[in-house]
């Protein structure tokens, strides 16, 4: 069975997706980066979840290390921080689409704006981990 590590500092987005995706994986999850990887450390895993602004060292910086380290997992970054278009500009906000194109550029396979329906997170999750 596939090993999913969910990094998420928002506990009942971590509650929801264990619940979600227990049903076809093994669930390890952890609430900022600095755990995920030590999580990683303890034990492989095939697939990371991470969330983009989590406290401590962020998701970019998290996935760059994700994939010097190990090459081979795949990864999709989620977020929902920032602002999500022009009736929300703040002019020193960073956009959700500027954070999860940085997880692109960084080395995610796949990017989701948070909120999602679980198909779309199960269909990205089938095509990421089938390139």
């Amino acid at each position: 069975m596939r090993r999913i590590l969910v990094i998420d500092d928002e506990p009942f987005v971590l509650d929801a997706l264990k619940r979600v995706l227990a049903t076809t994986a093994v669930v390890v999850v952890a609430s900022t980066a600095d755990a995920g990887l030590t999580a990683m450390r303890e034990s492989p895993v095939d697939l990371v979840i991470i969330d983009v602004i989590l406290p401590g060292m962020g998701g970019v910086a998290a996935i760059k290390i994700i994939r010097r380290d190990y090459p081979g997992v795949r990864i999709i970054a989620i977020s929902g921080g920032g602002n999500f278009g022009l009736n929300s500009y703040l002019p020193d906000a960073i956009s959700t689409t500027a954070y999860l194109a940085a997880c692109k550029a960084a080395g995610a396979n796949g990017i989701l704006a948070k909120p999602f329906e679980t198909a779309e997170l199960r269909s990205l999750i089938n095509q990421v981990q089938a390139a």
